[in-house]
């Protein structure tokens, strides 16, 4: 080969300019001269390997064609074949040679419809195009990956496979899509890797995790890795024909709330947390034996910092390492549903942290992020909020629910954080926050994307569930979007959870003074589809545990405590407990520790575990106690204004023909006999639960067995039944009817 006088060209293969501007990873089309390329004078071949010393191009059977280093440009080797020709390469160096697919010769994986979803922002299935996909690409086995950095000016992938050099995978830009594309042959599962990217003034940013990558390597490393999300065989198709009819309005919904990775350590083992697959034995067969219906996870999106708990998560796509890989996390959705039990997932849309590999500044812009740090950063959290009016943002997130939902059989995403979405002000000051384009507070863009997402995931995944954690008075956020709401299913109580507690940890000699906030909730528990939640929010942070919250000492604590969780569990509204609570755990949660497991040696704490247990199993089996809990006509007083006395007594009822219950709470450390209420009905009352029970570590006071009622009016009815309550107590009975009044 010759080179002109001013080294301007290798004559007739390729351009000397182009050849440097390949060797120094600056070339802005790098396809338009790797790879084959059919020319007048025939087929031109470039490969770049800053590796080789040498590099053939083998054709057929036999036939190597050496290629020509280009002077200037090391690295650069070009060559001509006389026709078109599917090809090899092969290097060498000193001794060594290696064999080796060249990824430029192969044409775009992505489609003409894809590129047209992404762009419009409405792909639903956007993690089947971007990311890295294991594929066979013209007959030839590799990796696929795509990424979306539509303002970088070059976007390279790094990993292991080519020294984390960005040099030697530069890959292809999708034009208006503002995708990037590459075909690498030859890698499989496991592979590590990262996306380097040049932004348009040519600056070099930190290198950044795969935005949809499938798996991620253990924190503190942060790199991206291949993971095969093909060929799972599912076994829960049951579960999932039925599982409609086992999350609605009218089923028994009881959530077991866990940090996986705190809920139970191998102390032997350095205290490593339960893997996936030893949850899928342990913690399923628990949740089942306590009587839940579902487990609720904190986020399992891969999340650099453990002390976020999964809240501040960068791989959303991906189910975090910690506990295994994706199949493993597979594993534990299939056991629980093979034993009827619900999986929910955290989910968190509203922001993402400021780690350099994550989302931040993605490709040199604020391309994930609002770029007005009064609207893209978040003042609480230190993390940045995606821009809601960003269609490709909003397709990132609402794809990714519907990829846990579809994908990994989630029954439903409870939604973090939702208050802070919907505010514009959310926790600033005046002059601190952008007003929307009305004027208003509110942020219009993300109730859209909000309206969408609720709209998009029980279309496209029949029998799901979204809940939304919000704490402010927005109307709606469980009403249908076609009536004006947000569309989840559920929203969690936090005005009934702030109420109570409040409520139960007053000394019970001052429990007259506010009676209301035990009887406030029931004024709007109808607004919208509750849930009771008493959540890992309220044991942390110096908040303390639920027992310690208790007022007095010793078993004051524990009868308080089962007298709140049997107010809890009848009162109207689907429950959640967080783990440890159901066994009376003494410290607040430690989410590097594990839940005090020894505690269940004392007989209080087994004895608080059986109660919840108890109250799951009559609160699943009595239609009265779940049937109506979003209906005002299951719930009717009996009796709120019993102040001095802190006593309340109510009806729960279930559709025609289900056996009424009825609740007697006495948030008083007195005994009270003789304690009459009035009854719709006539017949006899039976126990179903006494949380003073000796069972549950209680004194054994109050009605042995079944109640009969007597025709003496009392509370406004014409039937009534004389009680003796236990102190701090709450008595459950089915009212097993002779005849109906007005119900």
């Amino acid at each position: 080969m010759s080179l002109d006088p001013n080294g301007k060209k290798a004559t007739g293969l390729i351009d000397l300019a182009d050849a440097r501007a390949i060797a120094d990873g600056v070339h802005q089309n790098p396809y338009a001269v790797l790879g084959g390329h059919k020319r007048d004078a025939g087929f031109i071949i470039c490969a770049f390997d800053p590796g080789a010393e040498a590099i053939s191009a083998l054709t057929g059977a036999s036939t190597e064609t050496p290629l020509e280093p280009i002077a200037g440009a090391p690295g650069v080797f070009a060559g001509r074949l006389k026709r078109k020709s599917a090809y090899r390469l092969r290097a060498r160096a000193g001794e060594t040679s290696w064999d080796f697919e060249d990824p430029f010769r192969f044409p775009p994986v992505l489609g003409a419809m894809d590129e047209h979803l992404i762009s419009e922002g409405t792909h639903r299935r956007l993690w089947e195009v971007l990311g890295a996909h294991i594929v066979i690409h013209e007959g030839i086995p590799g990796v696929h990956f795509a990424v979306w950095a539509p303002n970088a000016r070059r976007v390279s992938l790094i990993g292991d496979f080519n020294q984390w050099d960005g040099r030697r995978h530069p890959m292809r830009g999708r034009g208006s899509t503002g995708v990037w594309e590459i075909f690498v042959p030859g890698l499989s599962d496991g592979a590590i890797y990262k996306y380097e990217i040049v932004d348009r003034s040519g600056n070099l940013l930190p290198l950044k995790a795969d935005p949809v990558g499938f798996g991620s390597e253990h924190p503190p490393q942060t790199g991206s890795m291949v993971r095969n999300l093909d060929g799972h065989a599912w076994q829960d198709d049951r579960w999932m024909k039925r599982r409609s009819g086992l999350q609605n309005i009218n089923a028994p919904v009881s959530i077991y709330e866990v940090h996986l990775g705190s809920w139970r350590r191998v102390e032997a083992e350095g205290n490593r947390p339960l893997s996936y697959l030893e949850s899928a034995r342990q913690l399923v067969d628990y949740a089942v034996d306590m009587g839940f219906t579902h487990l609720e996870l904190l986020p399992v999106s891969e999340f650099p910092f453990d002390g976020s708990w999964g809240y501040q998560p960068i791989g959303l796509y991906a189910p975090t390492i910690r506990f295994g890989p994706p199949e493993e996390f597979r594993a534990l959705v299939e056991a629980a549903h093979a034993k009827n039990l619900g999986i929910l997932l955290d989910w968190v849309p509203g922001h993402f942290p400021t780690d350099s590999h994550g989302l931040g500044k993605f490709d040199g812009t604020a391309l994930y992020e609002y770029a007005d740090p009064k609207e893209g950063f978040h003042q609480d959290w230190n993390t940045l909020i995606y821009n809601y009016g960003r269609v490709e943002v909003v397709n990132f997130l609402i794809a990714n629910a519907v990829y846990w939902l579809r994908e990994h059989h989630i029954d439903g995403l409870r939604v973090d954080a939702v208050a802070s979405m919907l505010y514009r002000d959310y926790s600033r000051k005046e002059g601190e926050w952008v007003p929307n384009a009305e004027g208003g507070r509110e942020n219009l863009e993300a109730i859209a994307f909000l309206k969408r997402m609720n709209e998009t995931v029980y279309a496209e995944c029949p029998g799901i569930v979204t809940i939304a954690e919000e704490s402010t008075a927005f109307d709606g956020i469980s009403r249908p979007t076609d009536r004006g709401g947000l569309g989840f299913g559920f929203k969690w109580n936090m005005g009934w959870m702030h109420d109570t507690l409040d409520y139960i940890q007053k000394d019970p000699i001052h429990r007259k003074y506010h009676h209301h906030q035990m009887t406030f909730g029931l004024t709007y528990a109808y607004s919208e589809n509750f849930i009771l939640p008493i959540s890992h929010d309220e044991v942390v942070h110096g908040k303390g545990s639920m027992i310690t919250k208790m007022p007095g000492e010793g078993w004051d604590k524990f009868a308080n405590l089962r007298t709140y969780y049997g107010f809890m569990w009848t009162h109207p509204g689907k429950k959640l407990l967080f783990m440890g609570c159901e066994i009376a755990q003494g410290s607040e949660w430690n989410h590097d520790g594990s839940v005090e497991w020894h505690l269940l040696d004392h007989e209080w704490h087994r004895g608080m575990q059986s109660l919840v247990r108890d109250l799951n199993k009559a609160y699943r089996t009595i239609p009265a106690l779940h049937v109506r809990d979003c209906d005002p006509g299951g719930f009717e007083w009996i009796d709120h204004q019993a102040e001095a006395e802190s006593v309340f007594s109510f009806l729960r009822f279930g559709n025609e023909g289900d056996a009424p219950v009825v609740v007697i709470c006495n948030f008083a450390p007195v005994e009270r006999h003789d304690w009459r209420v009035g009854l719709p009905v006539s017949g006899h009352l039976k126990l179903v639960v006494n949380t003073d029970a000796q069972a549950y570590g209680g004194g054994g006071r109050g009605p042995a067995g079944n109640v009969k009622t007597e025709d003496v009016a009392w509370n406004g009815r014409t039937r009534s039944a004389v009680f003796s309550l236990p102190p701090l107590s709450v008595l459950i009975f089915t009212l097993e009817e002779n005849e109906t009044e007005g119900n």
